[in-house]
């Protein structure tokens, strides 16, 4: 059976998908990108042709990424051991130059030259330029882990309005010029709620979150932020979805409108997420 679609296909996929074009259009969308979905090559260039696709139909995209396999590498490179306290890495001073190389070197760059090889426009900033993100430290015991101050919009808003898609790692600032790790999720939700973005799209390694962990067809589609306590409570939000949910809460009660939770090993699932009826995914209101 051929699975080519014929023009008149096309042209119907482009109608259907119109509606959501238009709803989009000029709009911000922050999308949190990690995961598996940073691993597959195939992936990465699933993911980045979706970000292409929406930058050139209207769609304002911040991405902002992590890289904890690839800083658990580069340390392992160079002989440290990663620990890990809460699901946050422990970063002394050395591991803190490794984790701005990896973010602001070698991933950002990366992302930002794919981006251009597949027909966009993308410029890689961190917290640290232009002063976007000014932290404090987190946790003495975490070392240079840190919790956001302030989020200052205006290099982002900058890069956005001369039509470039900013690419953003999650390092911070302080006063004192010290660099701070910060988690790619709280980072992603601070961002989103200071643009007033439309949505965020949180990209997981799970399809969202299951009523039933065991049955993938027990997928929750929509939560209202008032009913995740309850969900906590029962358990149907657990472990390391907890921090994730808990990011996607703050970012409604900052102003963005939806917040989706994806699974980002699903190839194109922003499309089906952002320009379909289907959906994929959790969606928090």
């Amino acid at each position: 059976m051929n699975s080519e679609l014929t023009n008149a296909q096309r042209a119907d996929v482009l109608i259907r998908a119109l509606p959501y074009i238009k709803r989009y259009n000029n709009k911000i969308v922050v999308i949190k990108y990690g995961g598996s979905a940073m691993l597959s090559d195939d992936l990465k260039k699933a993911v980045m042709g979706d970000i292409v696709l929406l930058s050139l139909i209207g769609v304002k995209v911040v991405l902002v990424h992590g890289g904890g396999p690839e800083i658990t590498d580069m340390l392992g490179k160079v002989g440290k051991k990663s620990e890990f306290l809460n699901g946050l890495r422990v970063t002394d001073e050395e591991t803190a130059d490794i984790v701005q190389m990896v973010l602001a070197g070698k991933i950002s760059k990366g992302l930002v030259a794919l981006i251009g090889n597949m027909g966009g426009k993308a410029i890689g900033l961190s917290g640290m330029d232009g002063g976007m993100i000014e932290a404090k430290k987190l946790d003495e015991k975490l070392g240079f882990v840190g919790d956001i101050v302030k989020v200052n919009p205006n290099p982002i808003l900058d890069v956005l309005d001369k039509g470039y898609i900013p690419v953003i790692s999650t390092l911070g600032y302080d006063n004192e010029g010290n660099c701070y790790n910060i988690n790619a999720d709280t980072a992603a939700a601070s961002i989103a709620g200071t643009l007033k973005a439309e949505s965020l799209i949180s990209m997981t390694d799970t399809i969202g979150i299951l009523r039933d962990q065991n049955d993938p067809q027990s997928l929750i589609p929509l939560i209202k932020v008032s009913d995740a306590p309850q969900l906590m409570r029962e358990g149907v939000i657990f472990g390391g979805m907890i921090p994730k949910v808990e990011c996607c809460i703050e970012a409604i009660r900052r102003g963005v409108k939806k917040v989706f939770i994806l699974d980002g090993r699903i190839p194109h699932s922003i499309l089906i997420e952002t320009l379909t009826d289907e959906g994929s995914g959790t969606m928090f209101v």
